[in-house]
């Protein structure tokens, strides 16, 4: 069984089994179309490695050229931890309540609301309604939201401001999520 590592591995040295490529040298010439044998003597001459580059050119031969493979991987790799660090993933803290939540229960889980959104993430606030609450649900949770909405603009973001971006209803649960916008 081969390990992952060497399937992930470009087709280097006497792994290519082509009888006739196209050789592009390490100073990146064109050297045209030669055996294996061959590609495999100039390489190693240089002391660096015969790697596949595409196994059909525009002649119709697979392409190879003579570089240094650890090189070219360190690269790749660090070309990925780069694409990573730039990578932004948004965070969606969920509260969730009642619409017959105790002030100070309200107030505390806002507190922490105007905290999450200070930290750049985003705050799903759920309303669980549940019996005979579900019958007064849009007057209720309209009401609510809007009671959320003003203790929450409130907070100082440094200029930015609080936005509803998505309302959704799946029975007798109520969400919105709310996100800074500039």
């Amino acid at each position: 069984m081969i390990g992952k590592e060497k399937r992930d591995l470009p087709l280097a040295n006497e792994r290519i089994r082509f009888d006739k490529m196209q050789l592009i040298d390490q100073d990146g010439e064109n050297r045209g179309v030669i055996s294996r044998s061959e590609a495999l003597s100039i390489a190693r001459s240089a002391q660096l490695d015969l790697v596949l580059i595409a196994e059909r050119g525009g002649a119709g031969f697979p392409v190879v050229k003579v570089m240094d493979l650890g090189k070219m991987l360190y690269e790749k790799k660090k070309q990925v931890n780069e694409a990573k660090k730039k990578q932004h993933v948004i965070q969606v803290k969920e509260l969730k309540m009642r619409p017959k939540i105790a002030d100070h229960d309200f107030l505390t889980k806002m507190k922490r609301a105007v905290e999450f959104l200070q930290e750049g993430k985003h705050v799903k606030v759920t309303l669980v309604f549940r019996g005979r609450e579900a019958t007064m649900k849009d007057e209720v949770g309209r009401e609510f939201f809007q009671r959320i909405m003003d203790v929450i603009s409130s907070a100082d973001y440094n200029g930015r401001t609080v936005a509803q971006e998505s309302d959704s209803h799946a029975g007798s649960l109520w969400s919105r999520v709310f996100v800074l916008r500039k």
